[in-house]
């Protein structure tokens, strides 16, 4: 894809999943890539793999240890780092203040110190991996529900703001992914998520269909744009919807 080579390309939370993924296809396609991960050696073996450079730390400050390793500007970056907190209002406030730092902020902070740049030169690329979550929800997850929520909202104001001024945008949500965080979603994601599962791969693939098409949403699970459609249009139908969900939930965890 001719958009993206030679170009500086930064993928956040890229040691596993579709982080991963992603700093792969934009290797391939001939970008000069950064993966970072806060497990500096899942960000080393993923760079080493793939020929790009390894900065591992928090996602919400990576932009400068990036520039500097990439020596010079950022063309594109995916802020694909989350965490998938659990649990309702009883979670605890380190996990609510987590789940909004990291699915939120880390993208605004990265947005702050990237625009200056991009809006000086007309031209820059923002990725944020939000979560079919973040249009829809997720039963048994309130945290991670909410602050896709605002991962979305976010990157939906970022395009709405800034693309007469050459700044791109897309949102990337998933259904169920084949990763770690899938894997960690328990009886919840079994029954929402594992059986209509993809591959990181197909995500990243996902992606680069919405980039050559100039398309913002971009949906590896195609389905959910219907989804989308029913919870705006008929909110009470999907909620009842929803609520079937969670007490199939409570029955397969002996709740109910």
């Amino acid at each position: 894809m001719e958009a993206v080579r030679d170009k500086a390309v930064v993928v956040t939370g890229a040691g596993g999943g579709i982080g991963a993924a992603l700093a792969r296809r934009f290797a391939a396609e001939g970008a000069r890539v950064v993966v970072n991960d806060l497990d500096e050696a899942k960000a080393q073996r993923t760079a080493a793999e793939i020929g790009a450079l390894a900065v591992a730390g928090d996602a919400s400050g990576v932009v400068p240890a990036a520039r500097a390793a990439l020596g010079g500007g950022i063309d594109i970056f995916c802020a694909n780092a989350g965490v998938g907190t659990g649990g309702g209002p009883e979670a605890s406030e380190e996990d609510w203040t987590l789940a909004w730092d990291v699915n939120v902020m880390a993208h605004v902070r990265a947005a702050r110190a990237l625009l200056p740049e991009w809006l000086e030169r007309g031209s820059g690329r923002f990725i944020s991996t939000v979560s079919a979550a973040g249009l829809l929800t997720m039963v048994a997850a309130a945290p991670y529900s909410v602050t896709k929520h605002g991962a979305y909202a976010f990157a939906e104001w970022l395009s709405l703001t800034y693309r007469h001024r050459g700044i791109d945008v897309h949102a990337i949500c998933p259904q169920g992914v084949r990763t770690d965080m899938l894997a960690a979603t328990g009886a919840a994601g079994d029954l929402v998520l594992t059986p209509t599962a993809v591959e990181p791969e197909d995500v990243a693939e996902a992606l680069f269909a919405a980039m050559a098409e100039g398309r913002f949403l971009v949906l590896p699970h195609p389905e959910v744009g219907g989804y989308y459609a029913t919870r705006a249009a008929e909110p009470d139908r999907w909620l009842t919807g929803m609520n079937h969900l969670q007490q199939k939930l409570e029955q397969a965890e002996g709740r109910s």
